[in-house]
């Protein structure tokens, strides 16, 4: 790039600062090797020593320049999700919702918005198996007109979890153990003792264990929100709602024996040559809706609880609406800089999507952005990938920081009358569209109860078919076997008893461990036990579930006369 006659900072600003996508696209035959402020090297393996058989020179900058980027080249790698390939691609609107949701990109037959995905495996570390057992992340950045939305979900409609305390708990009993520093692999004791306590996880479990825990990479897998949301529209009515992201290749599964003969990098190596050969992958984006008074009626006709994570909503009850489509077209030109510090953010939600009481939900919206800030800097949005891009110029009163980019000029970092910064009107009404909640603090713990069987339940009797019956058995054996305490089996058996005694006849067999009689007798350290036949053994490792109602009749669903003041 010609230098130009400009000598002013802002001459230097606009050639250097606006040639991101030059740089982005040039070759190295287009750039001249240099050290990090601009001077020209001869060669870049040259040191400064004395003589010709002496120590280093410390005036050597090229080489300390080299050595020092290099020893900071990693960035903290991601807690979970941390192995993970992505794309770039556009949303398209195909059947507009105005009546659902005053959301821009939902607004107009054909309106496009540019968007970035990232799909990850969940527990293991950045060098891990593609091929691995284990959820799927599956993260789409819509950068609409209004902001940027991120769909912050997996490829599974439940998870583990509802209690939004448990996750880093439930995470570290995915890693690596303390100790031993083994993999559940080779070691699955720390896994199966938090699920066998925390039996609301059964379902979970189940899809993990079945067909659907090894997708045959990432094109060929479904995308889930899994958490309700809200949609507003313009005249501020809203429902509940539930995303679902569906794959136009359909879906494919690999088994355990297969996986092993996969390259480690396989979803990776399948998503990027698609892209490149012109199969760009395609999802359908569907929403499933429900009004309040449908909600309450729900938690107390079919005990489904639209803020449970591990419950779902019938779909013959509550069926999708079509709403678009995303394809994914682009590969990254650079990983590192596209998707490695991609940051998603639940919280990022254009006006006429809400979230929802959903627990799980509501503390992801605090930890998602906390961890960027402290894995990328304070200033993580500042990258070219993590920008939005709206209809109008936006600005703030953020300021400063490490690494800022954009810090917004002479502009006031204050609310200033002497030159102040627009406002646009509020588009929905917050005391009509967030719940009144009036009450005393209380001490929240799920309990399990018989309704959390029912979906894992018709799973097992009419979703699979025998023969993936018999890989379910056969895949939740081979991990018991590497499990040290036989006493976690047991009571593993008896949570799959409680879904069907056939599961637990069959793992019996195939393990040679005979399994509890149901979970009426057993007491948990996570979970409340409200199928506990005696009442000492119903509270979660024995606290005081009186003080701070701790156990609730409505296990934290919304309850008949919850949304008071709507009649839908």
């Amino acid at each position: 790039m010609a230098p130009s006659a400009d000598t002013s900072f802002a001459g230097h600003v606009q050639q250097r600062f606006s040639s991101y996508e030059q740089d982005r696209q040039a070759t190295s035959k287009d750039v001249l090797y240099a050290t990090s402020n601009g001077v020209p090297m001869p060669h870049p393996y040259e040191t400064q020593r004395v003589g010709e058989n002496g120590p280093l020179l410390l005036q050597d900058f090229h080489l300390v320049d080299l050595l020092s980027h290099f020893d900071r080249e990693r960035i903290p790698e991601r807690v979970v999700h941390a192995k993970g390939s992505g794309a770039h691609g556009f949303f398209e609107c195909t059947d507009p919702m105005p009546d659902l949701s005053l959301a821009d990109v939902f607004s107009t037959k054909g309106k496009k918005c540019p968007i970035s995905v990232r799909f990850s495996t969940v527990g293991g570390e950045s060098g891990s198996h593609d091929c691995a057992r284990d959820p799927r992340g599956f993260s789409v950045k819509f950068r609409t007109d209004d902001g940027n939305w991120d769909m912050v979900a997996n490829n599974t409609p439940v998870f583990f979890l509802r209690d939004p305390a448990k996750f880093p708990h439930f995470i570290h009993t995915q890693k690596r153990d303390p100790s031993t520093h083994l993999t559940h692999a080779d070691d699955s004791t720390m896994f199966w003792d938090y699920l066998c306590n925390n039996p609301e996880s059964v379902h979970q479990v189940m899809i993990l264990m079945g067909d659907r825990g090894i997708p045959d990479g990432y094109r060929f897998m479904h995308g889930y929100a899994g958490h309700t949301l809200k949609l507003v529209n313009k005249d501020g009515d809203w429902v509940y709602g539930q995303m679902h992201m569906k794959s136009l290749q359909g879906t494919k599964f690999i088994t355990t024996e297969d996986s092993a003969s996969k390259s480690p990098d396989y979803s990776q190596k399948d998503l990027y040559e698609a892209i490149q050969r012109g199969d760009f992958p395609k999802w359908s984006v569907e929403w499933q809706t429900m009004t309040p008074k449908q909600a309450e009626e729900v938690w107390e006709t079919q005990k489904i609880n639209i803020f449970d994570l591990t419950h779902v909503w019938p779909q013959d009850q509550f069926p999708r609406r079509k709403v678009g489509e995303f394809t994914l077209n682009e590969n990254a030109i650079n990983y590192f800089a596209e998707i490695e510090q991609i940051a998603f953010n639940p919280a990022h939600m254009p006006p006429g999507i809400e979230p929802s009481a959903d627990p799980v939900l509501q503390s992801r919206l605090f930890s998602y952005p906390d961890t960027h800030r402290h894995r990328i800097g304070v200033n993580y949005q500042q990258l070219p990938v993590n920008t939005s891009k709206t209809s109008y110029q936006f600005g703030n009163f953020q300021r400063d920081g490490q690494m800022a980019f954009w810090n917004q000029g002479a502009r006031p970092n204050y609310l200033s009358s002497i030159d102040p910064i627009k406002f646009r009107a509020r588009s929905t009404d917050l005391d009509k569209t967030h719940g009144h909640f009036i009450g005393e603090a209380v001490s929240f713990l799920s309990e399990i109860r018989p309704e959390d069987f029912n979906a894992p339940r018709a799973l097992w009797q009419k979703v699979w078919d025998e023969p993936a019956r018999e890989r379910f058995i056969n895949n939740v054996a081979g991990k018991m076997e590497v499990c040290k305490e036989k006493e976690f089996i047991k009571r593993q058996i008896a949570i799959f008893r409680e879904v069907d005694n056939e599961i637990a006849v069959r793992l019996e067999k195939a393990t040679g461990i005979k399994g509890y009689d149901g979970i009426s007798n057993l007491s948990f350290n996570g979970t409340h036990n409200g199928m506990a036949k005696d009442d000492s053994l119903r509270a979660a490792n024995g606290v005081s579930a009186t003080r701070g109602k701790s156990i609730t009749d409505n296990n934290g669903a919304p309850a008949k006369g919850t949304h008071k003041g709507l009649n839908n």
